[in-house]
């Protein structure tokens, strides 16, 4: 997922007036108010959180009874923008928040406590995880604190793509299992199976549906420009992976004409008019009613309706994940590796009371104990030991793979977000891996009907698709999206300007007559360049390289 930046000399003028007001804090607050009672942490989030339990759940409630310690929880539905601005701007906090790409506003504002001292102190499992990474949770090069907890997983092995284009089974089904490599292959697709059946279930039929609500038209619709030209997910820009330059991804020849085939498809008739007004809930409806052939996102954005299908019994209306890339000359890059990422997580406000119940709350996250009850349950009601291994009953999975709601009802998983997590094939200290996934695993949740569509293409698992993390080189400077762009700087307010721009600008070319095409496109670069797009390129390209010096690649 991608940063987002605001706009406004006012309101940067105010950030950076709260943030002399917040440093006055100090970072000394590191005594607890009550370091013995329950208490509750307030904690704001940047994203929505669909299975919050409000620590009701089975498994909330022993994460409780080992801490002592209630999570408050507040998760904001527009990536927490306007609301951390906010809270920079009064200069008050909840005791956690979770900021996406907006830690550089708050840390500006002096806004979160330097970690370091509470880790040495009090976080033996914290120091245990991050173990050679530790360089990677410093602030900058100039500012050696921590500020933010990074809470992607460490070691992770990914079994399963993230992003691609989705096809329904039914649609390669009822086409003999086509090639589905390139974009002529994917509308072709689309194409054939939409003349032949008009209508699914009474409704008209939907080709290919994107979504452009808010924030989210860079997961739907500019993001895969990236990966269909070979380029792997930087934020908004492309980063030269020689020379380190950066580049507004959309400033590149080979991304106008992945949108020149999107304003193809839509001229075709075979884009979903309501791509680019639907929200996401009417896109997730839309999905959900089994009429959509065809998507272009990420795995994440997308579950709740998969699941939805899957509950109806409509695996048939379920979408298989390709690797479809402009041409067959490019190579998609959805599993080129980052090595571990710093940057995004979660932090501990100037404002917390209890820090050091705070620290050790997020220690127990991080612990053996803690990991295994997030991601395995409670033993004796989520599984079983079995020869010293734990076990997972075919019930119990059958609950895991089909109950929309079961991280909800469980607690499995809720907390997994706010503290760094081993990753998949990482082992603990009896040898069992932490996570349950595992490549039999997954096969074993795959449908009836998604087995025989990968039977079919010769595959057990959709990466068996993909090209394969060996074929890339591990990029030194991990995923520039998570990178902190300095709040309220000349940089921040560019690349917002050149945000609202491609907002405006990519729809009404993707929508124009294809015989304006080429005239709206010039329209859109011209504007970028207006808006100060090249110096700004600069300014990131140095961050980056930056980057790459602080984690000594």
């Amino acid at each position: 997922m991608k940063k987002h930046w605001k706009t406004g000399m006012f309101l940067t003028s105010i950030v950076l007036v709260s943030g002399l007001i917040g440093c006055s804090k100090d970072t000394a607050n590191l005594e607890d108010e009550d370091p013995e009672g329950d208490i509750t942490l307030s904690l704001f989030s940047g994203d929505l959180h669909s299975q919050w339990d409000n620590m009701e759940s089975p498994v909330s409630q022993v994460v409780k009874e080992k801490t002592g310690v209630t999570i408050n929880g507040e998760f904001d539905v527009n990536g927490g923008d306007q609301k951390i601005a906010l809270m920079a701007a009064s200069g008050d906090y909840p005791d956690l928040i979770w900021p996406k790409g907006n830690a550089g506003t708050l840390v500006d504002a002096g806004a979160f406590l330097d970690l370091t001292d509470l880790i040495e102190e009090h976080a033996p499992n914290l120091k245990e995880i991050y173990g050679d990474y530790f360089d990677r949770l410093k602030w900058s090069n100039e500012d050696e604190s921590i500020y933010i907890l990074p809470t992607s997983e460490v070691d992770h092995t990914y079994w399963e793509p993230g992003t691609g284009f989705m096809l329904q089974h039914a649609v390669v089904e009822e086409l003999g299992y086509p090639e589905i490599r390139t974009v002529d292959d994917f509308e072709n697709a689309i194409r054939e199976y939409k003349e032949k059946n008009p209508t699914i279930d009474g409704q008209p039929t939907v080709g290919l549906s994107l979504l452009a609500d808010d924030w989210r038209i860079m997961i739907s619709t500019t993001n895969p420009a990236f990966f269909a030209t070979g380029a792997p997910d930087d934020g908004e820009f492309y980063i030269d992976p020689d020379t380190y330059e950066a580049k507004f991804h959309y400033r590149r020849a080979e991304e106008k004409e992945y949108f020149r085939w999107l304003n193809h498809m839509n001229d075709e008739g075979l884009l979903d008019p309501e791509s680019f007004v639907q929200k996401y809930d009417q896109y997730l409806a839309k999905i959900s009613s089994g009429r959509v052939l065809g998507l272009i996102d990420a795995d994440w954005q997308v579950d709740q309706a998969q699941n939805a299908l899957r509950e109806a019994g409509k695996t048939e209306r379920m979408h298989g994940m390709y690797p479809v890339t402009l041409t067959d000359e490019f190579k998609h890059p959805n599993f080129q590796q980052t090595g571990y990422l710093g940057g995004w997580g979660i932090g501990i406000s100037v404002d917390c009371e209890n820090p050091v119940r705070a620290i050790k709350f997020l220690d127990f996250l991080a612990s053996e104990e803690g990991q295994i009850l997030q991601n395995w349950g409670i033993e004796g009601e989520h599984y079983t030991m079995e020869d010293g291994k734990r076990v997972i009953s075919e019930e119990q999975m059958e609950e895991r793979n089909n109950n929309a709601n079961f991280s909800k009802q469980t607690g499995i998983g809720v907390l997994k977000g706010f503290s760094p997590v081993y990753g998949n094939g990482a082992e603990d200290s009896t040898g069992q891996t932490y996570t349950i996934a595992s490549p039999e695993q997954i096969k074993d949740s795959y449908t009836d009907k998604e087995k025989e569509v990968l039977e079919a293409y010769d595959a057990e698992l959709w990466k068996d698709l993909y090209p394969q993390e060996d074929e890339f080189p591990v990029k030194p400077w991990g995923a520039a999206y998570n990178m902190a762009v300095p709040a309220g700087s000349n940089l921040e307010l560019v690349m917002q300007r050149c945000l609202d721009i491609m907002k405006r600008k990519i729809p009404e070319a993707i929508l124009a007559d294809p015989e304006k095409f080429d005239a709206v496109w010039d329209e859109f670069q011209d504007e970028l360049l207006a808006a100060g797009a090249e110096e700004a390129e600069k300014e990131y390209t140095e961050l980056i390289k930056n980057r790459i010096e602080l984690w000594g690649e």
